[in-house]
């Protein structure tokens, strides 16, 4: 009896000392959008999870929506610190510049900027950056959309005969990527979904459209009108509204072969026959993790990127459009990412100018374009490890910058 009373009188203060550490933790989320924004919504949602996760009350918790990638930021910040936040997150690369002056000058606080790339730079311990391996996820719907575009050319249903203006002048089979800015997340983003695509359809040229924008549906849904009109017959996106989705249903609907891969959220409803699937970040991963080192005084890393390994990024739902045998081909893919046999950017599949790439050294110095001068001094690391380029591996961002053949790219 009295080792069952011990053990409760255990489990009691347990569950206190529990909900004390939950209760000494205060977020404040700088957001750079708000709901009606795809990868802003993947955040709430994942930091909604895991503060149910963790019993965090909704007090725990403040929100700053569309707040601009400027001095906003700071005063954001500050605001946030003035209601007790101990862990404040933005969840924007242009917002980084802002969090780490205001990390300098409140080191009780732990600031993470999502996206960003020169935490473990600074010299600051409580400044950190995180981002998920999302290229995995994008080179996994660039399968889905190679297995679409293989039963199009296996069943007749596109061909050069009938889509003339579907195929270059080399046979490739046009296909199309709405991106936001030409960036390195950008750029290894659609270089992963190509690479995806094309180890199912080899015979494929891909074109970029930048909008120069991460939210803009008129711009976005332009760009992919445009890329459709020149006959791709896939569209891409690293953008993140519906227009790109929207206007790609729109022209399904109006007799053109073309289907979208869309960024973030499930874009069925907006593009029921359209859609084939998203990539997308599961960001609850990263923030129970984040959630629980705070509340347990653990050490946080500086650079946090994960994949597939564990669960922090997927594809949605498979839309009705896909090809039969999908499903089985990406549970095979991600299986092989798992187990290291499948490396996205593995170097024999892609040329530079015509040339296998052997070295690839990426500087992580950052540098203050503004003045043209260094802002911080990182190490030189030579990329290509073992016949592969290794992605978010020295930084949680992306530093895969390379223009591959078969990309041609229109800012």
């Amino acid at each position: 009896m009295k080792k069952f009373t011990a053990l409760v009188l255990a489990c009691v203060l347990c569950l206190f000392a529990c909900s004390a550490l939950a209760a000494d933790l205060k977020v404040g989320v700088i957001l750079v959008g708000d709901e009606t924004e795809g990868y802003t919504l993947a955040h709430m949602n994942g930091i909604k999870a895991a503060a149910a996760n963790l019993g965090l009350a909704d007090s725990q918790i403040i929100w700053k929506y569309k707040t601009p990638e400027d001095q906003t930021c700071y005063d954001a910040a500050l605001d946030c610190i003035g209601q007790g936040c101990n862990l404040i997150i933005s969840n924007s690369y242009g917002h980084q510049t802002y969090m780490v002056l205001a990390a300098e000058e409140y080191p009780d606080v732990t600031f993470v900027a999502m996206t960003g790339d020169f935490a473990a730079l600074t010299g600051l311990d409580n400044f950190k950056n995180a981002f998920t391996k999302v290229y995995e996820a994008r080179y996994v719907s660039g399968v889905v959309a190679g297995m679409k575009l293989a039963e199009l050319l296996e069943t007749g249903a596109l061909s050069p005969e009938k889509q003339p203006n579907s195929f270059d002048a080399d046979g490739n089979v046009k296909i199309g990527y709405v991106g936001a800015f030409d960036y390195a997340e950008v750029v290894s983003g659609y270089t992963a979904f190509f690479l995806g695509l094309r180890s199912i359809v080899p015979n494929v040229a891909m074109e970029v459209n930048y909008t120069n924008s991460w939210f803009d549906i008129d711009k976005e849904a332009a760009a992919a009108e445009a890329l459709i009109a020149k006959g791709c017959v896939i569209i891409g996106q690293h953008a993140d509204s519906t227009g790109a989705p929207a206007a790609t249903q729109k022209l399904l609907d109006a007799g053109n072969v073309c289907y979208s891969v869309g960024y973030n959220v499930d874009m069925l409803p907006t593009a029921p026959t359209a859609a084939l699937t998203s990539p997308t970040n599961e960001w609850s991963v990263f923030y129970t993790e984040l959630f629980t080192k705070m509340q347990n005084g653990e050490e946080i890393a500086a650079d946090w990127a994960e994949g597939f390994d564990t669960d922090a990024v997927a594809i949605t739902e498979l839309g009705s459009s896909c090809a039969a045998g999908t499903a089985e081909k990406v549970a095979e893919v991600i299986a092989a990412i798992k187990d290291g046999s499948l490396k996205v950017f593995d170097a024999s599949t892609f040329t530079v100018d015509g040339a296998t790439l052997t070295s690839a050294p990426v500087d992580m110095t950052i540098m203050d374009w503004a003045t043209m001068t260094v802002a911080y001094e990182g190490e030189t690391y030579e990329a290509i490890v073992d016949g592969a380029f290794e992605e978010s591996t020295f930084r949680s961002a992306p530093y895969f910058a390379l223009r591959i053949d078969g990309i041609t790219e229109i800012k």
